[in-house]
């Protein structure tokens, strides 16, 4: 039987001391500040971050150099037989394509993971690996079957502020301006590889009907044809916003009130684009081989 590894990165939202309980490793994600280069859950706290974020520092993201990533991966296969390696999507960085490139020259032994997932829905994947691997599967069984399920998820995301998509030419300043002025509070969708806009709310309670209405039609129609959430797991993924993230779930569980909800922070590469403040509800199809 195939011994295998399993490597994410801090996209996942899993820290590195959640990643010694768990028995994989996470590569930390860079952030350009200033002059100096930062790392997510090393010497970059979600505290710090969004304390240079509001102090208006020009933050930017980057992604593992790939050195980094060929050293862990020789590090491992001194003790494993292969390597399932999940980075962010593909969509949203070119994180996922270095590694692939680079992965070419680890022929059958390193297996790169581009399911098009980001933060909790991330993570899901991660934890499917694992169990996977425990089961016995090898590094491409687990490959396979997780980019066979690769549309199997869908989060949504409330954005609180339009000061960072203005900044980041996600929308234009007038754009900004007139939904400010209006107190919009806009909806996006990341299903399969972008970040794409979904819907306009006036109120906070508002963005979170339409949230939840729509990961109800996914589920329904898209996600496993299951209106009631079976086979699915339900997660809530926020920016500095762990209370409204509690009562976001106590408002789902009256749709869904068997479910088990994690919360989480949200990825700081997605942060850095939509500050803080936002709420955001996923989901993610349990995998066949793993249903109980």
């Amino acid at each position: 039987m195939s011994k295998v590894a399993v490597i994410t990165d801090s996209n996942s939202g899993i820290t590195q001391s959640q990643a010694k309980k768990l028995g994989i490793r996470v590569l930390p994600m860079p952030f350009n500040i200033g002059e100096k280069t930062y790392f997510e859950d090393i010497d970059l706290t979600q505290e710090q971050f969004y304390e240079m974020l509001g102090d208006g520092t020009d933050i930017a993201t980057s992604q593992p150099s790939p050195e980094k990533v060929l050293d862990l991966w020789d590090e491992l296969l001194k003790d494993y037989d292969e390597i399932v390696h999940i980075p962010m999507s593909s969509g949203l960085s070119g994180t996922c394509d270095t590694a692939k490139m680079l992965a070419a020259d680890y022929e059958d032994r390193v297996w790169v993971v581009d399911n098009h997932r980001i933060s909790v829905t991330q993570r899901q994947s991660t934890l499917d690996a694992i169990a996977l691997a425990k089961k016995g599967y090898s590094g491409k069984e687990i490959h396979d079957i997780l980019m066979r399920d690769r549309m199997e998820s869908s989060i949504y995301i409330m954005v609180d502020t339009l000061k960072y998509l203005k900044k980041g030419g996600r929308i234009t300043p007038a754009a900004a301006a007139l939904g400010t002025l209006l107190r919009l509070k806009p909806v996006l969708q990341i299903q399969g590889k972008k970040l794409d806009a979904f819907a306009k709310a006036r109120t906070v309670k508002q963005a979170r009907t339409i949230m939840i209405d729509a990961m109800k039609k996914d589920l329904t129609e898209r996600i496993g044809n299951s209106p009631k959430g079976e086979k699915v797991y339900l997660e809530i993924a926020h920016t500095q916003n762990q209370e409204l993230a509690e009562e976001f779930r106590e408002e789902i569980r009256k749709d869904f009130p068997d479910h088990d909800i994690y919360i989480a922070p949200l990825s700081l590469s997605v942060a850095c684009h939509i500050g803080p403040g936002a709420l955001a509800i996923a989901c993610s199809r349990m995998i066949p081989e793993l249903e109980k």
